[in-house]
């Protein structure tokens, strides 16, 4: 993999910053922060394992600190909360947006949360307790509640004089959202249009009421998708009764594609996206086991099921020799499947209409290699042991197994989201025990009933 300037930048900037604090250089170590947005002194914070990272936290001027929160995963996150003051941490969230604000404080204590609410007036109280009443992962949990709103009965000229009575617009502003007298959302008015309209214009003939709001309830996945979808920059955010409640900016949703990635990456080794990469070795081995404990139970099955084959293979030594050839390629194919089937679903591409489709097409794709493959494994097998038999048993159990992997790998992802698990976190294990065991499975048994 080619490695990007920006990539070089960080290693730079973190060999610099490391050798900084390793020498006890801390004001060398304070002047490169200062230079730093929060971002990215929470990827060196990420990047540091414990120790050096509690040092560099203490450097982190305290204006920063905050903003600073809200960029790094939730495990970094709670242990630099931990070795905060609660007076610290409401100092810290003091100039933080509303929306980063509840995702700080949703997995605070309560004493901590009542603590920070103490501190804010009453509107940026509302605001904030609007916020946390709804999941983290939905259109609500989203939402900044800082919003420029207009009547549909207002003039283009009344609106401008508005917006120049304003102390300060919040950013990523494009447009202004458009609501009645009882705050219900009408439509948005974009700036383009307020700057190109004439002043007498009303507000309600201008504005774009074809733009939908989104509910509050909505996953944060279906707003990301329609982000992408709609190009948008920033979408107004309702209750059931249509009240208008904050809305949602581009760089929120930025941050939930990223996390989908992560997610998606990591769960098929059942590693968690908000996992500390530098977490202590307790931690991260208890956390692990669990899935080396699941994949044991696995291989311990496909080893029973060779075990029934012992005679055979004690007579027919090469069939143990090839015996992982079969699994492997099952693994691979099926694997390709359920990364397809995997994506379709988070991306909304494949349901119940169009899966019967995919699952002919795949079987199709895998029925087409298998016999290629199969052809050269069994040419290779042949000449290899001077046995056309084996070569054909080989090429046989290829292709079954292949096909095998092909319909486990669309139908796992399906199963799984039906019984409400996540397909990447479990879907790779059971794939591969289905093709381990019914690779060796028809391999051998063919292997008995033609060779012995």
């Amino acid at each position: 993999m080619t490695e990007t300037a920006e990539s070089r930048t960080k290693h730079s900037r973190l060999e610099r910053l490391t050798s900084a604090l390793n020498s006890g250089a801390t004001d060398q170590a304070r002047k490169l922060l200062a230079d730093l947005r929060p971002a990215e002194i929470a990827d060196l914070l990420e990047s540091l394992p414990h120790g050096p990272r509690e040092i560099l936290w203490e450097l982190v001027d305290s204006c920063n600190r905050g903003k600073t929160l809200v960029h790094v995963n939730d495990e970094v996150r709670a242990g630099l909360i931990g070795k905060m003051s609660t007076r610290d941490l409401v100092a810290a969230t003091t100039d933080l947006d509303t929306d980063d604000l509840a995702d700080l404080l949703k997995d605070q204590p309560g004493a901590v949360v009542q603590e920070v609410l103490r501190a804010m007036n009453m509107r940026n109280r509302e605001r904030l307790e609007a916020v946390l009443q709804y999941p983290e992962d939905s259109a609500g949990g989203m939402m900044n509640p800082d919003t420029v709103t207009v009547l549909s009965d207002a003039s283009i000229d009344d609106v401008l004089r508005h917006l120049r009575r304003l102390k300060d617009i919040p950013g990523t502003t494009d447009t202004l959202i458009v609501v009645d007298q009882s705050n219900r959302y009408m439509g948005l008015l974009p700036l383009m249009t307020l700057l190109t309209s004439a002043p007498g214009l009303l507000v309600a003939t201008v504005m774009d009421s074809d733009s939908k709001a989104m509910p509050a309830t909505l996953p944060d996945t279906e707003v990301a998708r329609l982000f992408e979808d709609h190009d948008l920059v920033s979408a107004p955010v309702i209750d059931g009764t249509g009240k208008l409640l904050g809305r949602i900016t581009i760089d929120d949703v930025v941050d939930v594609i990223r996390e989908d990635a992560d997610h998606s990456l990591l769960s098929m080794a059942g590693l968690d996206e908000e996992d500390d990469t530098f977490a202590p070795v307790i931690k991260s081995a208890r956390r692990r086991g669990v899935w080396l404990g699941v994949n044991l139970f696995t291989a311990l099955l496909a080893s029973w099921v060779i075990g029934l084959f012992q005679a055979t293979l004690e007579q027919v030594v090469a069939l143990a020799v090839l015996m992982p050839i079969v699994a492997s390629m099952g693994g691979v194919a099926g694997s390709q499947t359920l990364i397809i089937a995997i994506r379709g679903l988070a991306l909304g591409q494949i349901g119940n209409s169009n899966a019967r489709w995919l699952m002919q097409k795949e079987l199709a794709v895998t029925a087409l290699n298998g016999l290629v493959w199969a052809l050269v494994v069994a040419l290779i097998s042949g000449f290899w042991f001077q046995n056309r038999d084996i070569g054909l048993i080989i090429g046989a159990a290829l292709i079954i197994n292949l096909v095998c992997a092909a319909v486990a790998g669309l139908s796992i992802p399906f199963i799984l989201r039906h019984m409400n698990i996540d397909p990447a976190h479990a879907g790779t294990v059971l794939l591969t025990t289905i093709t381990d065991v019914v690779g060796f499975m028809v391999f051998l048994g063919l292997g008995t009933m033609f060779l012995l």
